[in-house]
């Protein structure tokens, strides 16, 4: 589908209406009639996504890779065409490194703001024991979730 292949290609939605010649609006419209067209949005985005990733670990890591010149030079004349292939590699990428981290392992502390994610954290317990509160009274069986 055209569509899911935009999506993979990294479009928006507005250029893929654009390249559609609808509205916005319409291609809201469509989707909300049509589950196979978001699921195919979806999908492309998620293709597309993978793939970035894929390459942002590759920098993170390193890599080796086979880097191919072709030349051609005057050989007792006449033209001769060479192919010269050499190994390269791309040290580890720091910064690649960091948001890896920060996306992916935010539990251990990899972040822009640590305090910030422990006060979130704070904040999620407290909520889910208002929740709790709300639910089973001041007087549930866990002395922990009491508020005083």
């Amino acid at each position: 589908m055209l569509v899911k292949k935009w999506a993979r290609d990294g479009l928006t939605e507005v250029q893929i209406c654009k390249n559609l010649g609808i509205s916005v609006q319409a291609l809201n419209n469509f989707k909300k009639q049509h589950i196979e067209l978001v699921d195919a949005l979806k999908a492309g985005r998620e293709v597309l996504i993978t793939e970035i990733e894929n390459a942002l670990v590759k920098r993170a890591l390193g890599s080796n890779y086979e880097e191919t010149k072709v030349s051609i030079r005057d050989v007792d004349g006449k033209q001769v065409k060479f192919t010269e292939k050499t190994n390269k590699y791309i040290p580890p990428d720091v910064a690649a490194c960091f948001i890896l981290l920060k996306n992916k392992d935010r539990e251990r502390g990899w972040s822009d703001n640590p305090i910030k994610m422990e006060l979130e954290r704070q904040k999620f317990e407290f909520l889910k024991l208002i929740e709790t509160v709300k639910v089973f009274g001041d007087d549930s069986e866990d002395s922990s979730t009491k508020l005083e």
